[in-house]
This record gives structure tokens, C-alpha cells and sequence, in this order.
């Protein structure tokens, strides 16, 4: 399929995701239906995320380890009126085309997805209804979201700053000054395993801590050190 009949292009960030890589790749493929380019940016992987991924219609590609890099790094070679970043434990849902097609249609130049987590749990059902209401009032997206634009828009705005975290808080900024955010409440599914790992609670108030030092001044560099414990 050439570029001209192709709705746009997906990028996927990526980084020791063997696991979740056959699943990850079929249900994208089934999903985009043929009507999309697919774009893989592998961040150094040592499993076997590239073996896997070399198996399936989709382009490889290699950056720095950083998703803001990778992304940025897949966007450079999309096809397409669209790009939309997809996190490797996030699905989209059934009727993706037709979504993509209605905004499309429309005058805004980005949006995102509501998000549900795949547990069952009703505590869980309620931290997705708040962070897809918080997105809803702040006109802010975050990369669980599957954050999509105009690939003019991305071009226009010089796509994400390569910061090692607050990369899509940042790009909604920037995205949010030129029209509010196209939302779908048909969600993508992500994985809930950060939240039962470490806890809901405890992830809640680091994820707001985190944001309130990002809004207050505290730049993404010295966030990092604080959430992995570690320097750049």
C-alpha cells in the first residue's frame, strides 16, 4: 500500500518487551487492518524484543533508550496523515479506524484515547474513570492514552522534547495551544501491572507527586534520578 492510501502511522517505543511482543504485533496488525504503517523503535534491547519483532510486517528501527528519542526517532520516517504512539502494554480497541477517520474528518489537530486498565478490580475501574476525567478538564494526555496528531501538527511543533520523563506532558502543552485535544471514550486497554506491583495507592501519589514537582519548576532530569534512584 503506498503512503497516499495509508491513514498514517503507528510508532512504538520499545525496550526488553519479548514477552508481549507476539501479542503486542498481532493485535496492532489486526487492528489497523492493512491501513496503517507500523514503525518499531527499539531502545537497545538485550531479550529477544528485535528477533521477535523482525518476524512481522513492520518497520525496525534502533535509537537511544528514551521514549521521547524513540518516538521521535520513529516519526522522522512516518507515512501517512496521522501519527499515534502506542506504548508496548497498551491495545487499542476494536474500531480504531473508524475513530481515526472521524478526526480526520474533523478541524482538530490531536487527541487521545479514554484508557481502562486490564484488571478487574473496582478500585482500578475507578483510578481509570479519574485519569480519563483529569485528561478530560486539563486538556492533558499522557502516553497511556496512545497520544495521535496531524503528522503536520508533529512536524509543526518539532515533535517531543528528548527529556527522559513529563515527555507527553510536555507535548500536550504545546498541543493544547493550538486546539483542544480530540477525545474518544471507546478505550485503549493497558496493562495494570505498575499499579498492582507497587500499589494503587502508592502509585496515585507518586504519579501526582511527580507532577506537581514537574509543574512547580523541578525539571524531568532530576525527576528521573528521583524515580529510579539513579543519575543521568
Amino acid at each position: 500500500m503506498t503512503s497516499d492510501c495509508l491513514l498514517g502511522t503507528v510508532v512504538i517505543p520499545v525496550l526488553n518487551e519479548a514477552q508481549q511482543m507476539d501479542h503486542l504485533l498481532l493485535d496492532v496488525l489486526t487492528k489497523t487492518g492493512g491501513r496503517w504503517h507500523v514503525i518499531v523503535v527499539d531502545g537497545g534491547s538485550r531479550d529477544a524484543t528485535v528477533g521477535i519483532t523482525k518476524r512481522y510486517p513492520v518497520e525496525l528501527l534502533s535509537a537511544p533508550a528514551g521514549r521521547a528519542f524513540q518516538m521521535n526517532m520513529g516519526a522522522s520516517r512516518a507515512k501517512g496523515e496521522l501519527v499515534l504512539f502506542l506504548h508496548a502494554d497498551t491495545r487499542l480497541p476494536m474500531q480504531f479506524n473508524t475513530h481515526m477517520e472521524h478526526f480526520i474528518a474533523g478541524s482538530l489537530v490531536w487527541g487521545r484515547f479514554n484508557v481502562r486498565l486490564d484488571s478487574a478490580g473496582y478500585r482500578l475501574r475507578v483510578v481509570a474513570n479519574l485519569m480519563n476525567l483529569r485528561s478530560r478538564i486539563s486538556a492533558i494526555a499522557t502516553g497511556d492514552q496512545a497520544i495521535f496528531m496531524k503528522l503536520d501538527t508533529f512536524r509543526e511543533i518539532s515533535g517531543f522534547d528528548e527529556i527522559p520523563l513529563m515527555e507527553d506532558i510536555d507535548i500536550s502543552k504545546r498541543l493544547k495551544q493550538l486546539s483542544r485535544p480530540f477525545c474518544i471514550a471507546d478505550p485503549v486497554v493497558t496493562s495494570s501491572r505498575r499499579w498492582l506491583q507497587d500499589g494503587v495507592v502508592y502509585t496515585i501519589l507518586l504519579m501526582w507527586f511527580m507532577r506537581l514537582a514537574y509543574w512547580l519548576g523541578v525539571s524531568p532530569q532530576r525527576l528521573w534520578r528521583w524515580y529510579y534512584g539513579n543519575s543521568l
